[in-house]
Formats: C-alpha cells, sequence, structure tokens
C-alpha cells in the first residue's frame, strides 16, 4: 500500500508538473478571432488544462492593452501581466471592437498603452522564472514580439540573449501564419499574419532555434472551421453584457461565421497530444520578400533543420476541433 501511494504521488506530481504554461502572443486589433482565442486560454486555466503566464500584443493601437486588461478581468485574471510592442515598425491597426474597453461594464486597470510593460522585456521575465523548456508560446499575429525577444540581449532579467533564453526556456512555438496548402482558391496564398510584418516573420522563420519545435498553422486551418454564429448570440446571453459576444458582433455582425485561424494555435499548444490534428513530416519553413510560406521536407539532405512542422486536419478532426473551440469559448468564467 505504502508503494502504490508513493507511485500514486508520484504521477500526480509528473502529470502537474507537465501542465503547459502559456504565453499568448497576439495582434488583437482587427479581426475578433484573438478574442476569441484568448477567452479560450482563460477557460482552458480555468479548466486546469494549463497555466496562462501573460498576454503580449503585437501590433499597435491605442485601446489594445486596455481591452486586453479588460478581458482578463471579465475572466477573473485582473493582475495577469500584459504587454506590448513599442516597435515603430510594428503595424498600426484600427479596430471595430476595442473600444468595448472604455465601457462601463468592463473594469480595468489599464487605462493606456504606457501603462503596459514593454512585450519583450516582460517576455524575458516570465521565460526566465519558469523551469527549463516548460513554456509554449502561442503567436496568433505579426511576428514582431517574437522576432524582437529573438534580437534580445542578455539583461538583468535573464544573463542569456534571446536564442539562448528561447533553448532553455521554450518547449514549443504554436503559431499561426501562413498556409502550406490549396486554399482560398490558390496554392499561393499570402497569409495576413505574415504579410502585414514580413520582415518580423522571415526573422522567425530564418532564426528561430533549431531545438524548439515550430508548428505552424496554416490560413487552410481556420478557415475550415467557421464558429457558428447562433452559439454567439445564444450561448453567450448568459449576461447582459458579455465582453466577447458584443466583440464578435461588432467585428463581424450576426450574420457571419468567422473562421477559428488563432483558436487552433491556443488548441494545439495546450493539447498536442490530443489527435485533435495531424502535421506534417518535419522539414523548415521560409518566407519570401512578398510574404509567401514555403515549407521543405528534408529530402536527401541530413543536414536540413527539421524545426518545423505544419497542422493538418481530416473530416473527423474537423468536427471535434470545431467543438472543442466552441465549448472552450462560451464557457463562462469562473466564479
Amino acid at each position: 500500500m505504502k508503494a502504490l501511494l508513493i507511485f500514486l504521488f508520484a504521477l500526480g506530481a509528473a502529470l502537474h508538473a507537465e501542465k503547459p504554461r502559456i504565453i499568448f502572443d497576439t495582434d488583437i486589433t482587427g479581426d475578433v478571432d484573438d478574442v476569441l482565442a484568448l477567452a479560450m486560454c482563460h477557460t482552458l486555466a480555468d479548466r486546469g488544462a494549463c497555466e496562462l503566464l501573460g498576454v503580449t500584443i503585437s501590433k499597435i493601437n491605442p485601446l489594445a492593452a486596455s481591452f486586453v486588461d479588460a478581458q482578463n478581468t471579465f475572466y477573473g485574471r485582473p493582475d495577469l501581466p500584459v504587454g506590448i510592442t513599442r516597435d515603430p515598425a510594428a503595424q498600426k491597426r484600427e479596430s471595430k471592437y476595442l473600444q468595448l474597453a472604455d465601457s462601463p461594464h468592463y473594469p480595468h486597470n489599464l487605462r493606456s498603452n504606457d501603462q503596459a510593460r514593454e512585450a519583450v522585456d516582460l517576455l524575458r521575465e516570465l521565460l526566465a522564472k519558469q523551469p527549463d523548456q516548460s513554456v509554449s508560446l502561442i503567436s496568433v499575429g505579426i511576428a514582431s514580439n517574437m522576432a524582437n525577444l529573438l534580437k534580445s540581449k542578455a539583461d538583468a532579467r535573464s544573463p542569456l540573449d534571446g536564442p539562448a533564453l528561447i533553448r532553455q526556456k521554450v518547449k514549443l512555438l504554436s503559431i499561426m501564419a501562413g498556409a502550406f496548402t490549396f486554399t482560398n482558391n490558390t496554392n499561393y496564398h499570402l497569409e495576413a499574419n505574415v504579410i502585414n510584418g514580413i520582415a518580423f516573420m522571415q526573422t522567425v522563420a530564418d532564426q528561430w532555434p533549431d531545438e524548439v519545435p515550430v508548428i505552424w498553422s496554416g490560413f487552410e486551418i481556420g478557415n475550415a472551421l467557421p464558429f457558428p454564429r447562433s452559439c454567439i448570440t445564444r450561448d453567450l446571453d448568459y449576461l447582459p453584457h458579455h465582453l466577447v459576444k458584443e466583440s464578435y458582433l461588432l467585428h463581424s455582425g450576426p450574420n457571419h461565421d468567422r473562421p477559428c485561424w488563432d483558436e487552433t494555435s491556443v488548441l494545439y499548444a495546450v493539447f498536442p497530444d490530443r489527435d485533435f490534428f495531424g502535421h506534417s513530416i518535419a522539414g523548415r519553413v521560409s518566407v519570401a520578400a512578398d510574404g509567401f510560406t514555403r515549407f521543405t521536407p528534408p529530402g536527401k539532405n541530413a543536414h536540413q533543420s527539421k524545426r518545423d512542422r505544419f497542422l493538418t486536419m481530416n473530416p473527423v478532426q474537423q468536427a471535434r476541433v470545431l467543438e472543442a473551440i466552441v465549448h472552450l469559448t462560451v464557457q463562462p468564467p469562473n466564479p
């Protein structure tokens, strides 16, 4: 009996240690799938499936940090750290829904981007505090913060430069970017997260450490997952004012099933072994000057990097993924 108890204790400790620690890097300004993806991060943390360490923002809008803080507060995490890019090369983007940060229905503390942390400083601090190879970075926008993390130098937060810090602390980069199959009536789709910051994505594709896997969720994956509009009005009516519902309606209106691009990278990062997706063989993704993402399998070159894979999805997985995304989006915050 004593041996059994020791085994069960050790097993429980091991399972707890394996719970993903996630940082959500988002360009939450234009599209509303970022809002739904952040809702999923909170729900998964509420369920104990992951630990949400912080949120960083990769595009520039004066209400971005306030909105993220409002959403974090809405989901019961008012003190979750928020970082925002201050790179002048990052895209400035208007928004149809960020003005909800000014609504009295959604209290929060951050009133401007100036009150938020600089994104790379926050990333470095959060990574330095975590166990080795324990953090899954989820990047669902332009790659300004990921690129600038790579370029970062040793500082008071860590004696390691960006690539070394990533090698030591990060176990996975789950990124929504690019396109890897015939989609949108073309074999040469130029995906928005890439073309809105080509140089940033080239830096990630060229310089991300080979030792840290990168899983790319291409445009074709989220495009095959239309979020059912009925769930927005039907399943989010348990509150008179719901931030996700109002954001969706302001962005997409009541008659559009918005594709679930960003949500797929969250689902994979937290549940990489649940067979929600398949993936390609390991190879290397490159980003062309026009923003086209090209996957090159290793072929006969034994020395070519095998860092990258892209997600695939069969019809059975498609149904499972959409159901999971819906349930994780509409679940109410913990009381």
